[in-house]
């Protein structure tokens, strides 16, 4: 059976994935499109996308069978995809679109549901949109390393990599006991490319002597960084969406 806090969270969640089919939000479709595809009229899908009302759990379940069928995270994001002429990935409509990490936020909570994590870990910059979502949905605290050290905090876990074919070294520095010994630590990008960030970040919390419960990542380029990243089996690497090398 069913309780009031699911019926809402369902609620919610069917209102979500509403906006990210409709154009005006980024997605494909527009509210006339989407009302031949539902059933539903035109002036009804509006109030539902502008918060004005909520669908009744009956109406919500409806409207998320049929919005399931249109709308597929993994395309979504491939949809996003951007590259530039020298093959450089542009991530800016998807780790601005709330509506995309929210849903994805959701996919790591049932891949993780059942296993331990008491923290998320991330890099900065890019990561931390999404690794919050996940913290969120989790209920834990979000841990960052930075590539700069900041100011107020007295001691640091420290890891170096050089970043792909480019020989450039990178540093990664985490405020010290931000993870603790006991912790079981989810790693958590918008992005895995080469590996060596992820590889950087699995270092840190080793370091710290905690352990590392798992990887999610929204998107992973190639197949090459599968090398670096060097897990136990039970600790599960899930991508949203994978696409080739450009």
């Amino acid at each position: 059976m069913s309780t009031h806090a699911e019926d809402l969270k369902l609620r919610l969640m069917t209102i979500e994935l509403l906006q990210m089919a409709l154009r005006t939000h980024g997605g494909r479709f527009t509210y006339r499109e989407l009302s031949q595809k539902t059933g539903l009229p035109v002036t009804v899908l509006s109030r539902y996308a502008k918060g004005h009302v909520l669908p009744n759990v009956e109406r919500a379940k409806q409207l998320w069978n049929k919005l399931v069928t249109l709308v597929s995270l993994d395309k979504e994001l491939e949809r996003r995809m951007r590259f530039n002429e020298d093959g450089f990935f542009d991530n800016t409509h998807i780790i601005g679109d709330h509506n995309i990490l929210r849903q994805a936020a959701r996919y790591a909570l049932s891949t993780f549901a059942g296993k331990r994590v008491t923290k998320v870990l991330t890099a900065a910059v890019d990561g931390i949109p999404i690794a919050t979502m996940v913290a969120n949905v989790l209920g834990v605290d979000l841990a960052i390393a930075k590539k700069t050290k900041e100011v107020g905090v007295k001691a640091f876990l420290e890891e170096t990599f050089t970043l792909g074919d480019s020989g450039m070294t990178v540093t990664l520095y985490l405020p010290k006991n931000t993870i603790k010994r006991k912790d079981s630590v989810l790693i958590v990008d918008d992005m895995i490319k080469t590996g060596e960030t992820q590889a950087a970040l699995i270092n840190l919390v080793h370091k710290a002597k905690a352990e590392v419960s798992g990887v999610f990542s929204l998107i992973a380029i190639g197949e090459e960084w599968k090398k670096k990243i060097n897990l136990p089996k039970e600790c599960p690497i899930e991508v949203i969406t994978k696409v080739k090398q450009p």
